[in-house]
């Protein structure tokens, strides 16, 4: 029912069809039951291709999110296809309600007999039918109801008159909520259990954090254009679970190094360093763990068709990691 009253809103597949770069959404018509789905394909460290084995995504900085609905084009063929499709799926649905029936009609209408006379299909080589779509995670949120305009032509070279119509910048954005990143377990010296006002090194390894890109594409209804973002880690936050607690930096916050590490590992002999990047624990775990949470910031920036290109916000993240903490014992003679 809400297909029908809604026809012309589409969704971004986030299964394994054309959000994952190579499914059959992502070549053939491009629907899915009533409702069409994106067209945009994904490629590079998204989802599909690194989901559970302890990657998440970008949790962006601020109050910035990527677009929840966009507007795509469709040919006249793929548009009609949809729509006699759609219109045949419910006068055909056994127990379907009238009004549905007659939205949907009156729908078809328009565009069979109506203002676009047969779909357009006598000039189908001069524009394109533009469709919103909506993110499907997001499909409930205020901001993926604000691309609610119908389908429209577009003549070839005109500007599409609606925002978040997809351009190299959108599909930039797109892009950004697709990329996945390795989760940050540092390594820790001491590393079984720390001591009760001991500095405890921290660090990671240059190999495991380095620039990761995801690009979104889209070729259809007469356009084809293509951005590439890339998250590039700048930074290690430590959260130490305790406010009984000190830092190394006092920040928090340990900053990459040339050979893109972060912090140092800990050597014979250190002991009387105070360690670059790393913590120190002010009182005992007991018999429990502490929770260190460890945060990457992701700076990330976009290339796209045309020499386009800028900054997006810095994305984080993070994960926890339990850690034992006991008192130093001693012998009194």
């Amino acid at each position: 029912m809400a297909l029908v009253l809604a026809p012309g809103i589409a969704h971004a597949d986030r299964g394994g069809g054309a959000s994952q770069g190579g499914g059959t959404s992502g070549t053939s018509g491009g629907r899915q039951g009533a409702s069409l789905v994106s067209k945009v394909v994904y490629s590079g460290s998204t989802s599909g291709s690194r989901g559970g084995d302890g990657h998440g995504a970008l949790k962006p900085v601020g109050d910035w999110t990527p677009p929840a609905c966009w507007y795509e084009p469709r040919s006249a063929e793929q548009f009609r296809d949809y729509v006699e499709s759609m219109y045949d799926e419910t006068v055909n649905a056994p127990g379907q309600h009238s009004y549905a029936k007659q939205s949907v009609g009156m729908f078809r209408e328009d565009y069979k007999d109506g203002t676009y006379e047969n779909y357009n299909l006598d000039k189908k080589d001069e524009g394109a039918f533009w469709v919103a779509v909506r993110d499907e995670d997001r499909w409930m949120e205020p901001e993926a109801q604000a691309c609610d305009k119908l389908p429209f032509w577009v003549e070839n070279g005109d500007p599409v008159p609606v925002e978040n119509a997809v351009t190299p910048e959108v599909l930039a954005e797109l892009a950004y909520n697709r990329v996945r990143l390795p989760a940050a377990e540092v390594t820790l010296r001491p590393q079984a259990a720390t001591k009760v006002n001991l500095p405890t090194w921290a660090w990671l390894d240059r190999a495991t954090f380095k620039e990761t890109s995801v690009t979104a594409s889209i070729a259809v209804g007469g356009l084809n254009i293509q951005a590439t973002t890339t998250a590039r880690p700048v930074s290690l936050r430590l959260e130490p679970g305790t406010p009984d607690a000190e830092t190394y930096p006092a920040s928090g916050e340990c900053t990459i190094n040339a050979d893109s590490s972060i912090g140092e590992p800990y050597t014979r002999g250190d002991a009387e360093r105070t360690p670059p990047c790393g913590l120190k624990y002010l009182r005992s775990s007991g018999d429990g763990t502490f929770t260190l949470r460890a945060t990457i910031t992701w700076e990330i920036s976009w290339t796209g068709t045309g020499g386009a290109g800028g900054d997006l916000p810095d994305g984080t993240f993070g994960n926890d990691q339990a850690v034992t903490v006991q008192e130093i014992q001693s012998v009194n003679r």
